[in-house]
């Protein structure tokens, strides 16, 4: 015989466990389980129980059992019982719990932010959500058995296939499905490649860049040496005798501007004379607005850069799935820091996002919002033209953010007066790495992707009334 019973959404709505223990047999077992289920608002009133036979069946007893139980306990008030409604859990006072602490009185609710203006989200309110739907439909559809059982570490063949064509005509990447990884994001890919023991530091970073990138390398125990930035990016002619350097070269982040092509040849010359490696961040490469698109530095020399990519700029951050398109020597490496089954990445949201490549729906997301983007940028240079020609934009020929030079002095207070008009935005200093010899000034850092079309405009206007006068 049975000792529990897991009943299913079919029978009674909703999933219930009942233990069939304790003295006076089967049927004593199953009053008890009933009632303390019933007084505890595990099954709540108006519940209806399953009929005799299928409980009978379940706990492998005879169906008098069963109806002998539920018989008890209508006449205990505990459960009703009409001709064709079945048997249902009584409409009855709450059920009896201990008495609680009289608690105390609630702090008064801080309210959010009425604007929401901070970098590196895409406005949620425009996810694709038809055409998304329409992919996990046909990759669902067309699946064979094998996805529903373990993943493989390296992800789906189909991922990685579309991704070798999408990568090599949007961004120069040269790569074949054996050499990329699957993973959840920029940060699981770091947590990998560090935490995996597959690299190791110290690494060069650029002196702005996220600060949770730099708590995720320190809590794998890698020391970060910070390079200068000037108006061509990343001065890795500064670079030493690090093994890496991690670079988001298409747009660095958050100052804005690629990475000038001489120094992109001049990092790839490092990494082959020191055996290096170099980490490229395309972030946000898909969005440029006023310049020539700028293939990925990975293209120069596929075997010295690891290019790092996912869809939480150009989709969302919902979507967990990232991608590595690794060097030859390190596949093996990163599979086995990854483990024999796949954990993190989704096997359907991988086909899902196949099939939303393969058929063209990503390249019109991404044009679609590109266009939307750029019309966002321009609003908030045209804002800052006519209420504060004094405040210099830069870092707005691509990305999803704008950089707002401030006169020296004036960061601090330009932020505290941007929470006392609702705005929610990040001062430059938040960004510079704490070694950084050097600062790049006052400045705000404004995404403009981040807020719905309807509050875009007044979210504009309240940053204008927040900025320091000229």
């Amino acid at each position: 015989m049975a000792d529990s019973w897991v009943n299913s959404a079919e029978r009674i709505g909703a999933d219930l466990h009942l233990e069939l223990t304790g003295p006076g047999g089967r049927r004593a077992a199953l009053i008890r389980a009933l009632r303390e289920a019933v007084r505890s608002g595990r099954l709540a009133p108006g519940t209806r129980l399953p009929p005799y036979r299928s409980l009978a069946a379940d706990l492998g007893v005879a169906r008098n059992t069963v109806a002998d139980a539920y018989a008890e306990l209508v006449a205990e008030g505990w459960l009703t019982a009409r001709q064709g409604s079945g048997t249902r859990v009584a409409e009855r006072a709450q059920p009896l719990r201990p008495a609680a602490r009289v608690p105390r009185k609630a702090p008064p609710r801080v309210r959010g932010p009425r604007h929401d203006l901070t970098q590196g989200t895409p406005d949620a309110s425009a996810f694709p959500r038809t055409a998304w739907l329409a992919s996990y439909r046909r990759a669902l559809q067309q699946a064979p058995n094998e996805v529903f059982g373990p993943g493989d570490p390296a992800g789906r063949a189909e991922l990685r296939e579309a991704l070798t064509e999408y990568l090599a005509r949007a961004r120069g990447v040269r790569t074949e499905p054996g050499r990329i990884v699957i993973c959840s994001g920029f940060a699981h890919a770091l947590r990998l490649l560090f935490g995996g023991g597959v690299l190791r530091g110290p690494l060069a970073v650029e002196a702005y860049g996220l600060g949770f990138h730099r708590e995720v390398l320190a809590a794998a125990g890698v020391r970060t040496v910070p390079l200068p930035l000037d108006e061509h990016g990343a001065r890795v002619d500064r670079l030493g005798h690090e093994r890496a350097v991690l670079l988001t070269p298409a747009h660095q982040f958050p100052t804005g501007g690629p990475l000038q092509p001489a120094r992109r040849t001049a990092v790839i010359d490092w990494a082959r004379t020191r055996g290096g490696l170099v980490l490229e961040d395309d972030y946000d490469g898909e969005f440029r607005y006023d310049r020539k698109p700028v293939g990925a530095v990975q293209g120069l020399d596929p075997e010295h850069v690891i290019h790092i990519g996912s869809v939480s700029k150009s989709l969302s951050p919902a979507v967990r799935l990232g991608w590595m398109v690794l060097p030859e020597r390190h596949v093996g490496a990163v599979l086995a820091a990854k483990g024999e089954r796949e954990a993190w990445a989704s096997v359907l949201d991988q086909l899902c996002l196949a099939d939303f490549i393969t058929s063209g729906a990503y390249d019109r997301h991404v044009r679609r919002m590109r266009q939307r983007y750029r019309r966002r940028r321009d609003r908030l240079v045209a804002a800052l033209a006519a209420h504060a020609p004094h405040i210099e934009v830069t870092g707005v020929a691509a990305g999803l953010h704008a950089v707002l030079r401030l006169p020296p002095g004036t960061e601090a207070s330009a932020v505290k007066a941007a929470v006392w008009q609702g705005v929610c935005l990040d001062g430059l200093a938040a960004f510079r790495h704490p070694a950084a010899d050097t600062a790049a000034g006052d400045g705000l850092v404004v995404g403009y992707a981040t807020p719905s079309e309807h509050a875009y405009g007044p979210a504009l206007e309240a940053l204008c009334r927040a900025l320091p006068p000229p």
